[in-house]
């Protein structure tokens, strides 16, 4: 440990840069030089992705000036999905993953293709824009009374981070006079935009008072279910695109509530 601490304080930052934030925090605990390197601005901005600075200019957080009166640091755990997240342009909010840094979006409803919904109210009364308090946006979409389902979301590659595999995931929750979803199946898919072969749908009950539910508990007050999952390569090209489609074509259906589909990392356990 001697020699190590021998190295200037540049060296050590330079190589704990190349490990992972929880490495980090644990290299500040081995000794007072390991400290101040594993403390510094280039450690924890190599955590970040290269085009912060971009995403928050667009978001309701203060933008570049800000970045003088916070550390890298402290930015980069003020971002953390289960600690704070931005609104960017009123219609998604972006938080980085808690182990690696990565990006996650959440495309909220104002931001998502609803068939029978448009920027003002549903005129046929099938939907209604309405507000939550436990929802991170203004707004939510409320399904008063409709017969069959067609939600898209639409994002493309490059916003996300290169060399991972993400799941999108639909955001909602179902008040207590829903109706229509304890048995039926709704159909969710994940497709990249360009390519040739078209992924399958596949159906989940949303419902989760119905037998063995895939809808799972966020603790922020809504549910989830795994619409599908993709790569991202290391280079994606800049029109390339993926498309989140929900829908369902029977059955009269009430009561649900629609925040957004999240997009973020998904690590084999």
């Amino acid at each position: 440990m001697k020699n190590w601490s021998m190295l200037p304080v540049e060296c050590i930052s330079h190589i704990i840069s190349l490990t992972s934030p929880g490495d980090a925090c644990r290299s500040a605990l081995v000794s007072t030089v390991f400290r101040e390197a594993a403390d510094s601005d280039f450690v924890w901005r190599s955590f970040l992705p290269q085009d912060i600075n971009q995403i928050i200019s667009k978001s309701l957080f203060p933008s570049q000036s800000s970045l003088n009166s916070i550390s890298i640091k402290d930015l980069y755990f003020h971002l953390r999905i289960r600690h704070q997240h931005i609104i960017l342009d009123g219609n998604m909010s972006f938080a980085l993953e808690e182990k690696m840094g990565k990006k996650c979006f959440m495309i909220g409803a104002r931001g998502l293709s609803i068939a029978g919904l448009g920027e003002e109210e549903d005129a046929l009364g099938y939907w209604r824009w309405t507000t939550v308090p436990a929802s991170r946006f203004c707004e939510v979409a409320e399904l008063k009374n409709v017969l069959g389902l067609d939600i898209k979301a639409h994002i493309k590659t490059k916003m996300l981070s290169p060399g991972t595999t993400y799941a999108a995931y639909f955001v909602y929750q179902l008040l207590a006079y829903r109706y229509g979803f304890a048995r039926t199946p709704i159909e969710f898919r994940v497709t990249r935009e360009q390519s040739r072969v078209e992924a399958a749908y596949h159906g989940v009950v949303l419902d989760p008072s119905a037998a063995s539910p895939r809808a799972q508990y966020r603790g922020d007050g809504w549910m989830e279910v795994e619409m599908g999952e993709f790569f991202i390569k290391e280079e994606e090209g800049d029109n390339a695109s993926v498309e989140c489609s929900v829908r369902e074509a029977s059955g009269t259906k009430s009561g649900l509530l629609v925040e957004g589909i999240e997009l973020r990392p998904k690590f084999n356990m």
